[in-house]
């Protein structure tokens, strides 16, 4: 219904601001008919927030690398010895929780007497992807910074801890089994409030990518100067319902869209079979799955826009 929104005349502009009212008794109606919804159009809907998940995940990867590149670039055009400072102890910060991380998941994950190479293999593999950035980072044909790859690195870790906290508690080399309450609850809030924050940025990081999508907001080539003061104010009327919109609004309900998805997977343990995930919140292989890939896709994505400049020099990334 949003789609080719350009500028503030457009009718749907004001659907998207106003009326709250009405949006507000419609989404009660729908809260209550979603009780009298078939069963198979609920898992038709987790076929899809499978799906629309998995895309709102790379979303947040995405976000993040243009979070931690921004950042970085900001501290370095200050061009001053206290910014380089603070970003060499941020950067040594994030790398020493991630090591201490690791060494964390050795000792939660990898019980001894068990065979649990499947959580020595993740855990190895989240190392090696660190290890990975910071070569990259510091080879002289790069030119990269050490204060992105220092909070992916981070960031990986913690994924890679989210997916291990995942496995299900009667798994023997799960050493969460005595907390499983508590880490649950706190998987669960942390996720929900990634969610938010990452909806939330995502909306304000669309205004800065939709100008092709706006009119030019100069006047337009060959249009005269109004004669009289009534026409002039008639004309800055005119303006001000040219003026084009300040992001995408498709793009934003799309965004909320997956984010709702990722949401009702992340509280369903990503099935809404009744198992474990019944009794705790986000627990099971498939939470497991996820997360893992999920940081696989995170490394993937940072290493290619590493090296991207280089194998594409003529082109802008």
């Amino acid at each position: 219904m949003m789609i080719g929104v350009k500028n503030q005349r457009d009718p749907r502009d004001s659907v998207h601001h106003g009326g709250w009212m009405m949006k507000v008794i419609c989404w009660f109606v729908l809260v209550i008919l979603m009780f009298f919804v078939p069963n198979e159009l609920i898992s038709f809907y987790e076929a899809t927030s499978k799906f629309g998940s998995g895309l709102f995940l790379l979303v947040q990867v995405v976000l993040l690398l243009d979070f931690v590149h921004g950042w970085n670039d900001k501290w370095v055009g200050y061009d001053e010895q206290f910014w380089y400072m603070a970003l060499l102890v941020v950067s040594l910060v994030c790398y020493i929780a991630t090591f201490a991380f690791s060494g964390l998941l050795f000792y939660l994950f990898t019980a001894s007497g068990h065979d649990c190479g499947l959580n020595t293999f993740f855990i190895v593999i989240t190392l090696v992807a660190v290890f990975a950035f910071a070569v990259v980072t510091l080879h002289p044909a790069v030119n990269g910074s050490i204060l992105p790859a220092s909070v992916i690195s981070l960031y990986c870790m913690y994924l890679c801890y989210s997916g291990l906290a995942s496995e299900p508690r009667d798994y023997e080399c799960n050493g969460l089994h005595k907390h499983s309450k508590a880490v649950s609850t706190g998987t669960l809030t942390i996720g929900l409030l990634t969610t938010v924050l990452s909806v939330v940025y995502s909306a304000v990081r669309a205004g800065s990518s939709t100008t092709l999508l706006s009119p030019p907001s100069s006047p337009r080539a060959g249009a005269g100067k109004p004669l009289l003061p009534l026409d002039k104010a008639d004309h800055e009327e005119e303006q001000d319902k040219e003026k084009p919109v300040s992001y995408s609004y498709s793009f934003f309900h799309l965004i909320f869209s997956l984010a709702s998805m990722y949401s009702a997977m992340l509280l369903t343990g990503w099935s809404t079979s009744v198992g474990e995930s019944g009794k705790l919140v986000d627990v099971g292989w498939p939470s497991v799955w996820v997360r893992i890939v999920t940081g696989w896709a995170t490394a993937a994505l940072f290493m290619w826009s590493l090296v991207a400049p280089i194998l594409f020099p003529d082109r802008e990334f």
